[in-house]
Formats: structure tokens, C-alpha cells, sequence
């Protein structure tokens, strides 16, 4: 069994309040809600079912650790850091694994290293971290190595079992994996417990059950390989464009959700708009765009502009407006 294989214990036990951890960094050199999006938490429920650390949807049934995704492949290539949550001794590491989302080579390439190249840091007291799926040659430890809070272990990557460039970060404690949003809490309890992040990351405790992470335009219909390659850049609208097409992918969308998207021309009149019916289940992720087709010889100039909202429960929870410029 590989060293990967022998640290995913998935174990929910309420830490002693004698052992120590460092409050923990933020693990990648990203703005959280900006540059960067919590995907997936540590699934609290020991039963078939999942549930996050406020008890709602945001992770699967056995996930152990925290998916801190990054919104494109083009963004990833750029070089993202991963850093070193607490200072501690590197205890394992794994090096040389393509960066190719598993959707093309299939499970069967990576059985016994899901995690792909990634690395374990011990801490001291049975605390450790783990740190998966990142970029192959990235890595800038060994085993053996001191590490301090905050320093560079490598790039956020696309190896092992992932479909999107993230890291896969966990906090374990003698074995036992601990949530690091709620920490002491008992077996299969949810909404209690406190926070190992540092105090000036109050943001990362911001619970948010639902995020956008792209919005844009295209001059045509879009998929979502386009958007997760950041092939669907190449696509922007301009004055002879065939069409105008606004688009969003957004994460965490449940049950009976409901989505809509408009398109408003310079003037002021909508021109596109699409509503998509409640959603029968809940989505990881999920893309919605609404397009015209241009009609005379050139666009109109000026600014279009798109609006998405999402309504929950009856209530508007989120919104977002955003525009292109279309010039001679």
C-alpha cells in the first residue's frame, strides 16, 4: 500500500483538548472568492449520505480533506503556490505524475495514488497535513526537509484523481481526520465546533453554500471543457461576431435552485435571456448562457450587459452583472 494509501484514514474523532496545532495558513497563494474557490469540504456524515461542516452540500460522501480549485486551466498554468499550513518536518512526498484530469486516462492509471504528487507534514503532537494533485516537477521539498508556516512545497496541479486543477488539503490527528473548519466536534455532528485557521483569515470561515466562479462572453455557444481549458478566452465577441452569447458556471447549486440569465443590449433592451427550470438535484457545478444572434451587418457599439441571478427558497441569493465593450 503506497504512503498515500496509508494516511486516508477517514476518521471523524473529536481531537484532545491537550494536544497542539499551530492555527493553520491559508494553503495556496490565492485570494479565496477571487482567484481561488472552496469546491468541496470534509464530509461530516459517517453514513451513505454527505454533509458539510454547516450541514449543507458542499462535499461527497467519504471526502476527507478541503478542495481549494482554481477557476481555469489557463489560470493553473500560470503557477498558483502551495505553502506549508504550520511549520512541521516533511514526511512523505510523491513527485513525477502527469497533469491530465483523470476523465482522460481513467482510474485504473492512478489506483494506489489517487492524491498524485502532493506531500505529508508532521507537526508535532500526531498533527500532520497533506497536500494532493499538484503540478508534476512543482515540488520543492524532500522527506526529511523543515518546513516553516507559509513557505512554498510546490504549484497547485492537475495529478492523481482530479478533473479540475485544486489542491486537496487535510488535517489529520493521530490519524483521524479533522475538519479544520470544526474542529472538536463528536462523530457525524455538523454546525459546531471552531475554526484552525489563523484569525486574519476571517474570510475563509464565510461559509458560502454557492459560488460563481466564471462569468464572460463568447461569440458562440459554449461548453464547459471550454471554460475549465480557458479555450472559451479565445472566443470574445467583437463587431462582425456571428453572435453575442453571456455565460456562468457556478458551484454548489442545489435542489429546486433556479437560475436566470440576461442579456442587455447598449440601449438598454434585453436581447437574450434564459431560465433555467428548478433543478431536480443538486450540482457540483453547473453552466448557463443565454446568446443573440446578430442580425445585421455589424453589432451595435457599446456596452452590453449580463445579469445572473439565483434564486433559493423563494429568496434572491446571489447576483452578478457583468459587461463587454463592443467598438469599431
Amino acid at each position: 500500500m503506497s504512503f498515500f494509501a496509508l494516511w486516508a484514514v477517514l476518521a471523524f474523532a473529536p481531537e484532545s483538548r491537550s494536544s497542539e496545532l499551530q492555527l493553520l495558513a491559508w494553503p495556496v497563494d490565492c485570494e479565496l472568492g477571487m482567484t481561488c474557490f472552496i469546491q468541496n469540504y470534509v464530509d461530516r456524515d459517517p453514513s451513505d449520505k454527505a454533509r458539510d461542516f454547516r450541514c449543507g452540500q458542499r462535499t461527497y460522501d467519504g471526502h476527507d480533506g478541503t478542495d481549494i480549485r482554481l477557476p481555469d486551466l489557463e489560470f493553473q498554468e500560470k503557477g498558483h503556490e502551495v505553502v506549508a499550513a504550520a511549520s512541521g518536518r516533511v514526511a512523505h512526498t510523491r513527485e513525477g505524475m502527469d497533469d491530465v484530469s483523470v476523465k482522460a486516462i481513467g482510474k485504473a492509471a492512478i489506483a494506489g495514488r489517487e492524491c498524485g504528487n502532493g506531500a505529508v507534514i508532521e507537526h508535532g503532537n500526531g498533527w500532520s497535513t497533506q497536500y494532493c494533485h499538484m503540478a508534476k516537477g512543482s515540488l520543492r521539498v524532500k522527506p526529511g526537509d523543515s518546513v516553516r508556516s507559509g513557505q512554498a512545497l510546490g504549484l497547485v496541479g492537475l495529478s492523481g484523481n482530479t478533473e479540475f486543477p485544486h489542491l486537496h488539503f487535510t488535517v489529520r490527528h493521530n490519524g483521524a481526520v479533522v475538519d479544520p473548519f470544526a474542529a472538536r466536534v463528536a462523530k457525524g455532528q455538523c454546525d459546531g465546533g471552531h475554526s484552525l485557521w489563523q484569525p486574519k483569515l476571517n474570510s475563509v470561515s464565510n461559509y458560502r453554500p454557492t459560488e460563481i466562479i466564471n462569468t464572460g462572453f463568447a461569440d458562440r455557444a459554449v461548453t464547459m471543457d471550454e471554460i475549465e481549458t480557458g479555450k472559451v478566452k479565445q472566443y470574445m465577441p467583437g463587431l462582425h461576431s456571428v453572435a453575442i452569447v453571456a455565460y456562468v458556471r457556478a458551484i454548489g447549486l442545489q435542489a429546486e435552485d433556479e437560475q436566470t440569465i440576461e442579456l442587455m443590449s447598449p440601449q438598454g433592451r434585453v436581447i437574450a435571456e434564459y431560465r433555467v427550470p428548478k433543478l431536480p438535484r443538486s450540482q457540483a457545478q453547473y453552466l448557463i448562457s443565454a446568446g443573440k444572434r446578430r442580425t445585421g451587418s455589424v453589432w451595435p457599439t457599446g456596452t452590453y450587459t449580463a445579469t445572473f441571478k439565483l434564486r433559493r427558497n423563494d429568496f434572491e441569493v446571489d447576483r452578478r452583472t457583468f459587461k463587454i465593450d463592443v467598438v469599431e
